[in-house]
């Protein structure tokens, strides 16, 4: 089954396009309303080290834990003494989390795309009112967005059912054209680079209230902004046990990586030397906007072009990867066993229709917002369910390290493992504290949380229906 298995290229474009989608977009407005040019870069810099330490944590627990495979939250099992109430239920609630932040975040992704395409289209964002329902207007461009967001998700549902090793050359074509399209932008806004847009470089910002908000204070609020864009970084350990080597899985992790900050903060420095941080913070297309000041109106069809390649093989890879979430757990006995169901193609379709049927419902409650009030949203719920997982496995590679346990034979990178570890253990505290000092936020969260309860007694009777044949056939 060689040939069905994914190699260290294709893994790699995985893990760029996935941390590489709507949020090289978006992000730049987020950030300039939240901090100021330097509170961003500090950012920026303090994530990429954090998810660095994160990335590490992966890559080496993928070679010693490899039949630990599915992504971050399959480890919380491993926490608790095996086959116990704990180790099943923390299992089960972090992958339940972690599913559902996969499949919101997709829903961002997708609105992202057809914003991008009514530069194309202007008629997507049409205010004319098709019919009324109670009190609620249909435009005709929330009418149209709504089609193409759900042919979108639907189109890459089939796509992903003809095999994964299609699926991924697709995913990794996409990849290879946004990254050589963000490289020719980042070498086109060097010459119109104009420093008067940064200063000042370290202005206080101001709360509701109107107080003023420090540099550290600025960089504290923007840590689960920027973390955003590093979601994404586990996928090469998700499909962990479709890659040809497992340690192409470290490989394609540390890469992705690399090639992603180096993105992302060139970008950010450059958008905030292109438009005057009035005007970002105002922006709904920040580089869209950014590009049309140097090449004009036909810079921004180009730049937008380029958006829809990205957000189409970041579709693609997140939807592949929403699938692969609950039927990996389901393998290890940590969520509901119809999610094991495949097709002749070894995809999970049953996974698939369920979590493309939640993002569809997803695409009926967010379509009426605006796109950057929907990302908005989705970049605080869905980051605050990634960092759960992030922080679970980094607690095991910590328990590893100290327990001992796959160091018998060696010793070998045990200190430098269990450093890594710790460092990866505060930094993914330190976001989550940030992430949620606001009270809806935290809410929203645990509700978040707390809804795969309902489901979870499924679960255990699944189980105990399996442990009573298991003692029959013995």
């Amino acid at each position: 089954m060689q040939q069905n298995k994914l190699g260290i290229w294709l893994l790699t474009a995985l893990v760029v396009g996935n941390m590489v989608g709507s949020g090289i977009f978006m992000l730049p407005r987020t950030l300039a309303e939240a901090a100021s040019p330097a509170g961003v870069i500090l950012a920026w810099l303090l994530t990429g080290a954090g998810v660095l330490m994160t990335a590490l944590v992966f890559g080496s627990l993928a070679i010693r834990k490899p039949e630990l495979n599915g992504g971050p939250q399959i480890y919380a099992k491993e926490l608790f003494p095996k086959g116990s109430n704990a180790s099943i239920l923390s299992g089960f609630m972090s992958s339940w989390g972690y599913w559902i932040g996969n499949f919101a975040g997709n829903v961002a992704i997708i609105t992202t795309f057809t914003s991008y395409l009514s530069t194309f289209f202007p008629i997507l964002t049409s205010k004319q009112s098709l019919f009324m329902i109670g009190s609620l207007d249909l435009k005709l461009g929330n009418f149209l967005t709504f089609i193409i967001c759900t042919l979108l998700l639907w189109g890459m549902h089939f796509i992903i059912l003809r095999g994964i090793e299609g699926a991924g050359k697709l995913n990794f074509i996409a990849t290879a054209a946004k990254v050589l399209g963000f490289f020719l932008f980042i070498v086109i806004s060097l010459f119109a680079f104009e420093k008067s847009n940064i200063g000042p470089f370290a202005a206080p910002r101001y709360d509701e209230a109107g107080q003023t908000i420090g540099l550290l204070s600025q960089v504290n609020n923007a840590a689960v902004t920027t973390l955003w864009a590093f979601i994404g970084i586990e996928s090469a350990i998700v499909f962990a046990s479709r890659a040809r080597k497992q340690s192409d899985v470290k490989r394609a992790t540390i890469l992705g990586l690399l090639i992603a900050l180096a993105i992302y903060i060139s970008i950010s420095v450059l958008v905030m030397g292109l438009l005057p941080q009035e005007e970002l913070i105002q922006s709904e297309k920040p580089l869209v906007d950014a590009i049309e000041t140097i090449l004009g109106s036909n810079g921004a069809y180009i730049l937008a072009g380029l958006g829809l390649i990205s957000l189409l093989g970041s579709t693609l890879g997140w939807v592949l990867l929403s699938a692969e979430v609950p039927y990996q757990a389901a393998k290890q006995g940590l969520f509901i066993p119809a999610f094991l169901k495949e097709n002749k193609k070894g995809m999970p379709k049953f996974s698939l229709i369920i979590s493309n049927g939640l993002a569809q419902i997803f695409i009926f409650s967010t379509i009426s917002n605006s796109m950057s009030a929907a990302f908005d949203f989705v970049i605080y719920i869905a980051t605050l369910a990634y960092l759960v997982p992030y922080l679970i496995a980094s607690l095991f590679q910590l328990k590893l390290t100290i327990t001992g346990e796959t160091y018998e034979l060696s010793n070998k990178g045990r200190v430098a493992d269990g450093i890594i570890a710790a460092l990866a253990t505060i930094y993914s505290i330190w976001v989550i504290i940030a992430g949620t000092a606001d009270l809806k936020t935290f809410m929203l969260g645990v509700a978040l949380l707390a809804s795969g309860i309902f489901f979870y007694p499924q679960l255990k009777k699944s189980e105990q229906k399996t442990v009573q044949s298991e003692k029959i056939s013995a």
